[in-house]
């Protein structure tokens, strides 16, 4: 590539390209691929990087207000819940005007169906479906109501702690199995498996490390629904950071979203993609960098006391990022066990057809390449070699999904091109603390 004098430039200078049709963007997969390729870069070559990240992000809720009765129908509401997910009532008062302002907390399982939780919920909800909503007054009255996301004038989602700088590899090097939020069934001991979470290369924090364009009122998607950034995260430290956010569940795309059961109940999926434009060479070093040459660090999941250190490129590349499915090969067991373990529900026995596989709700998480008998479901994960263990360690979990981050991050692409999406300047900086 071409030698550039520039040093540095600015957010709006990079916009007025965008604004003229001369600007050079690419996704950060794009780019990365190229490095590994051979090619290099400098400055004048590349003006705007799109990343994203896919994952489970519990630090993730959503404040809900809409019309449930006509007014003095009721004082208060004493319990709420929508398809059986308690909803938290408040803060503000609600008094005889039949108006409820909801709190539902990610995580947030069902009554009905402990396994059908707040991810699940909100999912149906930007799908467009009617949803129940059941209400206990402050005298030991119920009130049943159905809505939809387009009778809910006021629909946040709400981030308090997203789009991690990557994550941890977890391990058992227990002897018994034991039950986590880093696994959908009991993790096996011994080393016999590895789940992680962290979209290596892609990661919007990963790529702007220094956080010279990502900052307080910085614009982003939320599942595809245009947010913005409003500070740091929960536990965010410098090694570890994260942040927070907000976006419109009107505008959501829900691919990007939904439930996720876990060993201690349902978690929530969650999609963040940014912009980050290219302002001087420290930050092109940052986003020339691969997965090989991010560290990923293995945990006991007991402890998270470190036992090895690997990298994005050891799960990421020469595996498949996508899982398949294979009608043909199904055995139709009396008992699909893929169907009872699938932490998204994708997966539904059917006497004729033996099972619907729904791919929009898949996350690719792998876990039924390894528990289907009939080997119907296939990719490979890989595996790693861990110092001190005699055998290679196979990865049969992943809690971020590389097809979805992939997707957000072309679609940021697409937007930024046809001038739908314009990039801002944050309107203050995050600082994160050294250590909690």
């Amino acid at each position: 590539m071409a030698q550039s004098s520039t040093l540095s430039r600015t957010i709006s200078e990079i916009q007025k390209k965008i604004d003229s049709g001369d600007v050079v963007i690419l996704t950060a997969k794009e780019i990365c691929d190229r490095v590994r390729s051979g090619e290099n870069f400098d400055l004048c070559d590349i003006d705007v990087v799109t990343t994203a990240t896919s994952a489970l992000m519990s630090g993730t809720y959503a404040v809900l207000s809409f019309k449930v009765a006509d007014p003095d129908s009721f004082t208060k509401a004493k319990n709420v819940w929508i398809n059986s997910v308690p909803a938290h009532v408040g803060p503000c008062p609600n008094e005889r005007i039949g108006i409820l302002d909801l709190i539902v907390m990610g995580t947030q399982a069902g009554i009905a169906d402990p396994g059908y939780g707040a991810g699940d919920l909100f999912r149906d909800l930007v799908l467009g479906q009617k949803v129940k909503v059941e209400i206990e007054t402050d005298c030991g009255r119920i009130f049943t109501s159905f809505t939809t996301l387009k009778q809910i004038p006021h629909a946040m989602l709400h981030a308090s702690r997203n789009a991690f700088k990557n994550y941890l590899a977890f391990v058992n090097p227990g002897k018994t199995s034991i039950s986590t939020i880093f696994h959908s069934e009991m993790m096996k001991g011994n080393y016999e498996e590895m789940t992680f979470c962290g979209c290596g290369e892609l990661n919007p924090l990963e790529n702007d490390p220094e956080l010279k364009t990502i900052g307080i009122g910085t614009k982003v998607l939320i599942n595809g629904a245009e947010g913005f950034v409003t500070g740091p995260g929960t536990r965010s430290t410098v090694d570890k950071p994260n942040l927070s956010g907000i976006a419109d569940m009107h505008q959501m795309n829900p691919e990007f979203l939904g439930g996720f059961n876990t060993g201690h109940g349902p978690d929530i999926i969650t999609t963040w993609a940014v912009a980050i434009p290219v302002l001087d060479r420290e930050m092109l070093a940052h986003i020339l960098k691969t997965d090989d040459r991010i560290p990923l660090k293995v945990v006991d999941v007991r402890t998270r006391t470190p036992i090895g250190e690997i990298t994005y490129g050891d799960v990421w590349q020469h595996t498949d990022h996508r899982v398949e499915f294979r009608q043909e090969t199904c055995l139709k067991c009396d008992v699909c066990c893929v169907e009872e373990i699938c932490p998204v529900n994708a997966v539904q026995k059917d006497p004729e057809t033996s099972l619907n596989f729904d791919r929009t709700r898949c996350f690719n998480c792998g876990l039924c390449v390894s528990r289907c008998k009939g080997g119907s479901f296939k990719a490979n994960l890989g595996s790693i070699k861990l110092e001190g263990v005699d055998h290679e360690v196979p990865v049969t979990l992943r809690q971020s999904d590389r097809v979805a981050a992939l997707k957000a991050a072309a679609d940021l692409k697409n937007r930024i091109q046809k001038g739908q999406f314009k990039i801002t300047a944050p309107v203050g900086k995050i600082i994160f603390p050294d250590s909690l």
